[in-house]
């Protein structure tokens, strides 16, 4: 608890000094305090009214990899084939079964002061009843984990990975058992028996995950760094332009985040090569998936994919992955990320995560 409220401290004086706003983060923070409690109220009467939650998680599936590596398209996919369910961002916020219930009649209210309006939807839709990454979760419950240090922890004076850092700050024991007590929940809600979920965070962290979720089956999304760094980076920063005005602020407090956040994507890609080539990781529960054959071959990696996670496809399923095929060859995207606006470089980018490309990619 003194550590929460550390970090939310932290981050009202970050926000305040950053972008001047002193006001509204009080009645935010209110508001959050309010959530807690009331989700906290709603968790104990689930535990009463639903005894199924204290059925075990077997044999999730989980996609891992760096924002914009394909992880949303791939999360999305399988779930619309039903080969499982995820958790919808309104789950996310309001993680109880009974709380659920009273909720989903007002979501088409709720849409109005959603967080995810202030996400551009040039890179996928979002909504409260989007399916979304895992990772917000931790924000919602903790205020804490990757998402509060990519938007606002790295705006301080300090470079404050190390709050975030699990090779020194390790919340392992207490996010994953949060996860596992999310997912029973929405399993439950969505009516499902394999939860597929979505954690960009695993990358730095997976030899963990898998000693918890010892037959979790992963599928980890890998992209080109020339594309998918510039990318997340494009990600965040639009999120942040759309709330604060990112592009506006002085040229030093813009050029410290972009090189805080960019040296966080490369750890993360560095981390899992590193695991991966020193025998951290379970190899033959973790299948690499190339973006580039996922766009240009979709119904090979398919069947990659569903041999993998152990899935026997439907007629119909197959006839899916075919039109789909031939759409992802078609796809185009109209991206264009200018390195230069962030400070970067090609040559950069190559140097900085060349261990990927000579493992991976070359």
């Amino acid at each position: 608890m003194v550590l929460a409220l550390k970090r939310i401290f932290k981050v009202y004086i970050i926000v305040g000094n950053t972008f001047g706003k002193w006001i509204s983060p009080v009645f935010t923070g209110i508001l959050l305090v309010i959530l807690r409690v009331f989700v906290g109220l709603g968790r104990i009467f689930d535990l009463l009214l639903f005894p199924s939650i204290h059925t075990p998680i077997r044999q999730p599936i989980v996609i891992v990899g760096n924002p914009r590596s394909g992880t949303t398209f791939l999360h999305r996919y399988l779930i619309k084939q039903g080969l499982g369910t995820g958790s919808q961002l309104w789950q996310m916020i309001y993680p109880s079964i009974t709380i659920q219930k009273i909720i989903k009649p007002m979501l088409p209210l709720l849409e109005v002061i959603s967080p995810a309006r202030h996400h551009s939807t040039e890179a996928h839709k979002t909504g409260l009843t989007s399916i979304e990454t895992d990772d917000v979760s931790l924000l919602f419950r903790y205020f804490d984990g990757f998402f509060l240090y990519g938007f606002f922890l790295t705006f301080d004076e300090r470079d404050l990975f190390d709050w975030v850092d699990p090779r020194i700050r390790d919340t392992s024991a207490r996010d994953f058992s949060w996860f596992e007590s999310l997912w029973k929940r929405n399993l439950r809600s969505n009516r499902g028996s394999r939860y597929i979920g979505k954690l960009f965070s695993l990358s730095g962290n997976l030899p963990a995950f898998q000693n918890h979720f010892s037959d979790a089956k992963v599928l980890y999304m890998l992209r080109d760094p020339l594309n998918v760094i510039p990318s997340g980076l494009s990600l965040v920063t639009g999120v942040l332009d759309k709330k604060f005005n990112f592009w506006s602020l002085d040229e030093n407090i813009k050029s410290r985040f972009i090189e805080r956040l960019y040296s966080a994507l490369v750890e993360l890609l560095n981390r899992f090569h590193d695991d991966w080539i020193q025998g951290k990781i379970d190899r033959e529960k973790v299948l690499v998936v190339h973006y580039d054959k996922m766009m240009s071959d979709f119904e090979s990696l398919m069947e990659e994919v569903l041999t993998f996670i152990d899935a026997e496809p439907t007629a119909e399923m197959i006839q899916n992955i075919r039109e789909t095929a031939e759409s992802q060859r078609q796809y185009r995207s109209g991206h264009r990320y200018d390195l230069e606006k962030f400070g970067l470089s090609a040559e950069r980018i190559k140097k900085d995560c060349a261990r990927i490309y000579q493992t991976f990619l070359n």
